[in-house]
């Protein structure tokens, strides 16, 4: 019980608390929001959301329903073997993101026509932008340093304590390709937004990295 404090007293003493606490909520927000508008337009996601979406589909779920109970499955293990990896945004990810995308998509069933998500160019337009916004809004999160997703910390908990000597961006890349497969094999067809998440979600994040560090957390 001792630790426990000492681990939340420490946390929250952490510099900027606060500041990255509304960055992280914010990221999350964002995230689920725009995610409703790529699952509308069904142009790709990212590879999780590919899995998630596919599997929530074939089981007759909601989407947050399923990404929240694989979460929690795989937070037991992070909780035991990569603790590092927790904190609010861990929480908030896995609980929020899923719903919120649910209840904006429901909503965009009940305002906006169809059509808009269904026919070029609008489709085109709605899809570029809202992968940019949403591949922004993970940056937001990531560089808040609040903890990740379960979903996230496995490859980092992979590398750490099974596959050591093989390098980080290998086993992500093969982590992502796995989850693609599990989605195919789930009735899924991986399209372009997959490949243009791999390619821009990095270099984004450190861009708005290091716009955070300088302009809101004061960090040289």
């Amino acid at each position: 019980m001792n630790k426990v404090k000492k681990f939340l007293r420490e946390y929250f003493e952490t510099p900027d608390f606060m500041k990255r606490l509304v960055v992280m909520l914010i990221g999350v927000f964002l995230m689920g929001f725009f995610l409703s508008f790529l699952i509308k337009v069904d142009l790709g996601t990212d590879p999780c959301t590919f899995m998630n979406l596919t599997i929530s589909r074939k089981l007759g779920i909601l989407f947050g329903t399923w990404q929240l109970a694989l979460n929690a499955v795989l937070f037991v293990i992070v909780i035991l073997f990569g603790k590092k990896c927790i904190g609010f945004g861990t929480i908030a990810n896995m609980v929020f993101i899923g719903y919120i995308a649910d209840f904006f998509g429901w909503l965009w069933d009940k305002t906006i026509p169809e059509r808009y998500f269904t026919e070029f160019p609008s489709r085109a337009v709605i899809f570029a932008l809202a992968l940019l916004l949403f591949i922004i809004s993970v940056s937001f999160y990531i560089n808040a340093d609040m903890g990740v997703s379960p979903y996230d910390a496995m490859p980092q908990i992979i590398s750490d304590r099974v596959l050591t000597k093989v390098p980080y961006y290998i086993i992500r890349i093969g982590y992502d390709f796995l989850v693609i497969v599990i989605g195919i094999m789930f009735g899924g067809t991986p399209n372009i937004g997959i490949i243009l998440m791999a390619l821009f979600l990095g270099p984004i994040i450190s861009v708005v990295g290091k716009f955070l560090g300088k302009h809101v957390f004061h960090l040289n």
